[in-house]
């Protein structure tokens, strides 16, 4: 198998009849004595995906895109201009207007130079990794799988889809690097009916690998078993209490409400801008004891993870806030050098298309010391919320609003009646702080998250162990 480096040139460079020799032409070009850096990013993407609902192959798609982007920067300026026509008139064309920002000058870039980049996941293209008449029968096979677990199973819809991102990065900076990224997927969704009533359950997961990777060892017939349970529990679910109350989170997925009520709060930008709850707080402490948070980009084959950034940078374990301390953010290259801070690998694109902007990966909290089982017990009147649907935040202040899709009524140290309509409110700064006991049981999720901002899309992962706060505010649907 090709390396990265590779099989970037032969997608990105080589049809349009390019070398790198011409990528340091364009830089002559799009430098100039007010420009403080420049970068190009290469790209060519390759998705599918294939639904199956009631029985049926409903929707099948296959996609391919590819451009480049080029950006140069003045100060806090950004000059950016894209082309789906990677050869070189067209980047000679985008490299003028993107400069357009500065006066007229020439300079030029540092030398390019390939930088050793570990590789967290094979180089593989997962659109071929399963022929297609297995796609089919690996999605009949959960459907079918996932009606024979329960007669009140009355409507099954599977997906799967898979993606190659091979892009290729050159920056001013003599950075060169290359990346080819497979992400794969598959969702189960089902409907249960009962005495009139409708709930409903989901699971799935993926990460950077093939298909094969994705359904072994029972993994796909695991993730119809957990949808269904969902949509069980939820059958038989009362309404939700509300007020102020002791709040169990469980361990995995609900770790997005950390990544949206604190985790956007840590990126870069907004503390540059001060509209972070968290500008200005590095030193201080912000959280309980005990409380270590980090968004960790390396960790091999996951769903957030990256071998480089998007801006050619490698990807790091960075810890955000350590023992309650508030330690650092995620930063790009702009916000890094505008703030006088390390990049930290976290700038990130959906695509050519977009800039670049300080963005998670995998974050999660690092386990603590108690026993899930002790935390429960430790509660006399509470919510314990396992699952997470969706939410949302307001970074300059942490305020979120989060519904639980699945949690339970805690009583006298153990659960009991699962709830329906549980929505979780509160402050994510306040709420870190509310923290008072931490589980030994940290997960990552399955490997489903997407993360947007600023009207883009990038996929992450995220993690925690069981965590008890003390107070929250929970909005129910009970008289």
């Amino acid at each position: 198998m090709d390396s990265p480096i590779a099989q970037a040139q032969n997608r990105l460079l080589t049809p349009g009849g390019l070398a790198t020799g011409d990528l340091e032409r364009v830089f002559s070009q799009l430098m100039g004595p007010s420009i403080d850096a420049a970068d190009l990013y290469f790209q060519h993407s390759r998705s599918e995906s294939w639904t199956l609902e009631e029985g049926i192959v409903k929707d099948g798609s296959h996609s391919i895109e590819q451009g480049v982007g080029v950006r140069a920067i003045s100060g806090e300026k950004t000059g950016f201009a894209y082309s789906d026509e990677i050869v070189l008139p067209q980047l000679l064309e985008a490299s003028k207007a993107a400069r357009a920002i500065a006066q007229d000058g020439r300079g030029a870039g540092q030398p390019l130079a390939l930088g050793n980049t570990r590789q967290l996941y094979p180089a593989i293209d997962p659109v071929e990794s399963l022929p297609n008449p297995d796609k089919i029968a690996l999605l009949r096979e959960v459907d079918a799988y996932a009606r024979s677990r329960d007669p009140r199973i009355t409507q099954v819809i599977v997906s799967i889809a898979a993606t190659i991102d091979t892009v290729l990065i050159a920056a001013s900076d003599g950075t060169l690097a290359a990346d080819v990224r497979p992400l794969v997927r598959l969702n189960v969704q089902v409907i249960a009916e009962a005495n009139g009533r409708r709930e409903q359950g989901y699971a799935g997961g993926g990460g950077r690998y093939g298909y094969r990777e994705l359904i072994e060892n029972g993994r796909a017939l695991a993730f119809a078993d957990e949808a269904v349970r969902q949509a069980l529990v939820n059958l038989d679910s009362v309404d939700a209490p509300a007020g102020q109350m002791t709040v169990v989170l469980g361990p995995g997925w609900p770790g997005v409400l950390l990544h949206e009520a604190i985790g956007h709060g840590l990126e870069g930008d907004f503390n540059r801008k001060g509209s972070s709850a968290f500008a200005g707080r590095l030193g201080q402490r912000v959280a309980a004891p005990g409380v270590t948070v980090v968004d960790d980009g390396t960790l091999p084959g996951r769903r957030g993870s990256l071998s480089v950034d998007d801006e050619g940078t490698p990807t790091n374990c960075t810890v955000l806030i350590e023992d309650g301390i508030l330690k650092g953010y995620m930063q790009d290259k702009l916000n890094a050098r505008l703030m006088g801070m390390a990049p930290t690998g976290n700038g990130r694109r959906e695509s050519f298309t977009a800039l670049p902007m300080p963005r998670m990966t995998n974050t999660y909290m690092r386990s603590g010391s108690h026993d899930p089982e002790e935390i429960i017990r430790s509660v006399k009147k509470g919510l314990y919320a396992p699952n997470f649907g969706g939410g949302q935040v307001d970074i300059t202040n942490g305020k979120f609003v989060f519904s639980a899709s699945e949690a339970y009524l805690i009583e006298d140290g153990k659960i009991t009646a699962p709830v329906k309509g549980a929505t979780l409110i509160g402050s994510g700064p306040d709420v870190l702080t509310r923290v008072s006991m931490i589980g030994n049981d940290m997960k990552l999720d399955e490997g489903v998250g997407v993360c947007g901002k600023d009207g883009q899309s990038v996929p992450v992962g995220v993690g925690q162990p069981t965590l008890k706060i003390d107070a929250m505010t929970v909005g129910g649907t009970a008289a």
